[in-house]
């Protein structure tokens, strides 16, 4: 008896073994969500003065390299895949004045990333607001900063689109401010305002 149930037993591990392996190359094959790695940006902006806190005629252009870690924590997950998430960002940035009585400012930033993805995992929109500490060529120029070592404040609101698998673009208002903390008096502070672009490389 058990002799005639052979080969139907041996069908049965077979399927089972066969199921088994699909399962696991689909889940191998399964992509990782762009928010959940790691990635590098390069970006650039221009700012123009927005507030007369000094009678100087600011414009800045900055460059900064950032990176994002994958997410720490999601807000909030919907039902079709979108979610809101919370990452880290810290860059390095070099700020070129095109107008004003510096010539440049160099600094590290850092800042949480709030980031709203669409289901499709190709589009966000995303929400940064942090700062940090640099370095500047301050002179005796009135209205200018008054000394080297200064603060920086920024927040910039944007999109990204996924346009690979491991590049993506992004556009943001990007604000900044930069200030003393009154360590010199007058301490006027820097506010400007402007387009900041990005391309982001994710890394493995």
């Amino acid at each position: 008896m058990p002799t005639l149930f052979l080969p139907l037993r041996l069908a049965l591990h077979g399927a089972l073994a066969f199921t088994c392996v699909l399962s696991v190359s689909a889940l191998a094959e399964t992509p990782i969500h762009p928010a959940d790695k790691w990635e590098v940006a390069v970006e650039a902006g221009y700012l123009k003065k927005i507030r007369n806190n000094t009678p100087l005629d600011y414009t800045i252009a900055p460059l900064q390299v950032a990176w994002r870690s994958p997410a720490m924590f999601d807000l909030w997950q919907g039902d079709s895949g979108a979610r809101l998430t919370v990452r880290h960002r810290v860059s390095v940035l070099y700020e070129s004045y095109l107008k004003g009585a510096e010539d440049y400012f160099v600094g590290i930033a850092g800042a949480p990333s709030l980031e709203w993805w669409a289901a499709d995992q190709k589009s966000a929109l995303f929400f940064e607001i942090g700062g940090g500490a640099g370095f500047t060529n301050s002179n005796n120029t009135p209205g200018g900063q008054g000394q080297d070592f200064t603060f920086n404040w920024f927040s910039q609101l944007g999109t990204r689109y996924q346009f690979t698998k491991k590049q993506a673009i992004t556009a943001a208002a990007y604000f900044t401010h930069h200030s003393n903390l009154g360590m010199t008096n007058p301490n006027p502070g820097i506010d400007v305002l402007g387009l900041n672009l990005g391309m982001v490389w994710q890394l493995d």
